[in-house]
This record gives C-alpha cells, structure tokens and sequence, in this order.
C-alpha cells in the first residue's frame, strides 16, 4: 500500500526535473462558486499535465536492466508525454500506444519527444490491451499510467506542496481518471492532515471509480465520448480503488455542458487555457456537487493539453448559451433590395452580421419568398429580444434558431 515515506521520497527524486506548479487566488472564481478559492496550476508543467510528476518517479525508480530494454505505455496522451519527455532525458526507448482519436496535439507532442507512438484502439483501455502484449513480446518494462505505487507517490507530491503552501485548506477537489492522482494527493494530505477534505469529480460517462467503490472486482464500464478524454477510463486500478476507498472523502459526477463551461470560464476569466478532464473540479463548484460555501477550498487543475479546434466549438457554444451568439431566419420578399433592407434594420440595432445565407431553393419558403438566415453577435438576451423586436416591428416574419 502506498505510503507518506514513498510521496516524500517521490518529491526529493523529482526535485528539479519536474515544476513545483504554482498555486493561485482566485477572486473572480471565489466569488461565483461561494468558496475561498485557489488553483494549483498543473496545466504549466512542461508537457501540460500532472503526469510528469508520476512518469518521472517511475523512470527514475528503474533498474539499469529494466531500462535497458525501453518501456512500453498506454495513454489518452498526457501519460504518453510525460513518459516520452523523461524516457528522453534518460536514455531509455519509449513506446507509446494511444487510441485512435486521441487528439493530434498530444500525438504529436508525445512523437515530437522522440516516442515510438501506436494508434490503436477505439479507447484508453483498447490500447493498453494492446501496450500489454507488446511489452510481454518485446520484453518492455510496462510503466502503468495510474496503477502503480511509484506512479501514485509522483502524483501525491502536489498534495505535499498543497499543504506546504496552503496549510490552512479545509478541501481540495481533484480530477479522477483512473484513480491514480487522487489516491496519491489523498494519502499525502489524509497522512498530514487528516481534517482536509479530499474530494474527487468524474465525468458522468465515466463514473469508473463511484461504480468500482459499490462494486467488486472493479467494472468495465461501456464508454463513450465525453471532452474529458483524459480521465476517460472504463476500469479504474486495483490499487487506486483501495487507496480511494480508505482516504476519500466523496465523488461526484459532471455532465458534457458544465465541463464546456467551466473551461470556457477558466479561459475567459482567468485566462488560463484547460483541457476538460482539468476543468471537471471547477465545473463541480460551479454546480454546487459539494456542499463547501465560504470554506476555503484548493481545486487542482490537472491539464491544459486541449485540442484547438474543440476550443473553437466550445467557444461557440458558450457564446450561444450565454446570449452573445444568436441565429435567426427572417422571410423576406424575393425581390431586389430586400437583402439590403433587411441588413440595414439589423445593423440599426448594433448586432454584428457574422454569417449569411440566402436560401431561395431548399428553405420551403412560398413562391416570391426567401429564407435568410443571420448568425448575429450580441450583447446577450436583452440584446438578443431588441434585435426580435425590431424585426418584428419592421414587419418580418421571422424565427429563433
């Protein structure tokens, strides 16, 4: 079982091989979650994540005769990289295997570190099926991205600068994939300071570890698609459930659209850029999973290694929902001027035109009549209800997408 001797041994061997990753106030967030709220910012380690910390002391831990041959992973990618950077600094041969929709940007910064990387799998679990019997043909030491004491003692060393720079925390709230961050933070801060709250949060398509927790041997769950591709596991560890078990205090679970805001929110208003399996903690706040108002509460924000053009969709999306993005189809006549006419109305109530498309052919509209449909940038819903009113006043018939 894993120990507070095996975390603080972890923190003097990854000492200046990996950040120690600040922790941060949050005003902005404290006042809209209720809590004294602070960030640890794991998204700024090297490679964008927390594993470092764990792929760090395994590789370190290794023998010469176990590093002689390489390793062999399996990973949703922040693992991969952390393995393929510190295999890198070592010496040792890395092979990674990723699923196949894995995203390009942790594919290619896991290659870009020298890593032998296999696409195989529709999910973290294929893939590490897959890992699994190329180490044993190969004769690669397997380095486990969650269930193994070394890996799970690297992890535990943000629990120790937790409390180190925060020693008055009453709860910290941790991402859980696997299980292998939250066991470690978990028996650092349970073994120091066992009134700390240590609360983790799964994405509601992978509630690999509740179920685990009310069930044995651990279940494969089915899966899915979730944007917390990072702790989208189906079957948590042996160890990590144990671990879980003894020192957790509590688990809860959050939907596709509050993890969507809590990145977008984290992006706006603390200008910090996080993947979705790292907003899932804020996301849980957000929505009160806890009952934790006014106390003073550490969230952990795991990684920042989110895909650019998901960003985009979310940003979209986040725009629609809080009113700042609207579509609206409008029944002109089909005659000359009508385009401009309309256009000119629109642009007297101060929303941008952002797309436009004149539909004559396919929209089902009446002969002498066309659909045109605005995507509009506004300024929210009281925006949003101006702009319909105007239309209407000016005679069209229209419809709110």
């Amino acid at each position: 079982m894993l120990s507070l001797r095996d975390i603080t041994a972890a923190q003097a061997q990854i000492a200046g091989k990996v950040r120690r990753t600040p922790l941060v106030e949050s005003p902005t967030l404290s006042a809209l979650t209720s809590v004294k709220l602070r960030l640890k910012l794991e998204n700024l380690q090297f490679t964008g994540s927390f594993k470092e910390r764990g792929a760090c002391n395994r590789l370190e831990s290794l023998t010469e005769s176990e590093r002689a041959p390489g390793v062999v992973t399996a990973s949703a990618g922040n693992h991969a990289q952390a393995v393929a950077r510190h295999g890198a600094r070592l010496g040792v041969s890395v092979t990674v295997v990723m699923p196949e929709a894995t995203p390009l940007v942790k594919v290619t910064a896991t290659r870009r570190f020298g890593a032998n990387v296999i696409l195989s799998g529709t999910s973290y679990d294929e893939a590490a099926e897959h890992a699994a019997r190329i180490g044993h043909e190969q004769h690669l030491f397997y380095v486990h991205p969650f269930d193994d004491p070394w890996v799970m003692a690297g992890q535990g060393t943000i629990g120790l600068e937790l409390l180190e720079d925060a020693p008055d925390l009453e709860a910290i709230i941790v991402p859980v994939g696997g299980g292998g961050l939250i066991a470690g933070i978990a028996c650092a801060v349970k073994e120091t300071n066992p009134r700390v709250r240590v609360l983790g949060v799964e994405s509601r398509r992978f509630p690999s570890m509740k179920h685990a927790l009310e069930s044995s041997p651990p279940p494969s769950l089915p899966g899915g698609k979730t944007i917390a591709d990072g702790i989208a596991v189906r079957r948590v560890g042996e160890q990590t459930r144990e671990i879980v078990r003894k020192y957790v205090d509590e688990i809860a679970l959050v939907d596709e659209a509050e993890i969507a805001q809590a990145v977008l929110l984290l992006l706006e208003r603390e200008k910090t850029v996080v993947e979705g399996a790292g907003a899932v903690g804020i996301a849980a706040l957000l929505h009160q999973r806890f009952a934790l108002t006014g106390q003073r509460v550490a969230v952990v924000l795991s990684g920042g290694n989110i895909d650019v053009n998901l960003i985009a969709r979310i940003i979209e999306r986040g725009l629609v929902k809080t009113g700042r993005l609207t579509r609206v189809v409008v029944t002109v006549p089909d005659v000359s001027g009508a385009l401009a006419q309309l256009t000119r109305v629109v642009a007297e109530t101060r929303a941008n035109i952002l797309e436009l498309n004149h539909d004559r052919a396919f929209s089902g509209a009446e002969l002498g009549e066309t659909l045109i449909e605005l995507v509009l940038e506004t300024h929210g819903f009281e925006h949003i209800e101006d702009v319909c009113a105007r239309l209407g006043a000016a005679g069209y018939r229209f419809e709110r997408k």
